[in-house]
């Protein structure tokens, strides 16, 4: 009876911390100044949020049913790929689009880079 409370405790702790840490992402999103540290919460916090979630749910139904998923694995595979990729480009467009950065920025390292390119 015990080792099947701790089996079920595991996958429950999991998706706690995902949904804690989705939760602190949907706060940055809210909370932070310009795009860029938007996205850095958006693309850092909910990442690790999701894969909780999701190796949360793989882990229970492995446990108690028995069953493993690859199509789990394959959202983990695709979140952990596809999430940050995607923050970076937005980033990047929108630094090349000339998008100011917040007031409170204190240092910013592409700019002697993009004078360099551009002459």
């Amino acid at each position: 009876m015990f080792a099947n409370e701790i089996s079920e405790l595991i996958p429950a702790l999991l998706i706690l911390v995902g949904t804690i840490f989705t939760f602190l992402s949907a706060v940055g999103l809210v909370r932070f100044p310009d795009l860029y540290t938007r996205s850095h919460a958006a693309s850092k916090s909910s990442t690790l949020g999701v894969l909780c979630t999701l190796l949360g749910t793989l882990c229970y139904f492995w446990i108690s049913e028995g069953y493993f998923s690859i199509r789990l694995i394959l959202g983990i595979f695709f979140v952990f790929l596809t999430t940050p990729v995607a923050a970076h480009l937005m980033c990047r467009a929108a630094y090349r689009s000339n998008l100011k950065l917040a007031d409170e920025s204190i240092q910013d390292d592409l700019k002697e880079v993009f004078e360099r390119e551009n002459g």
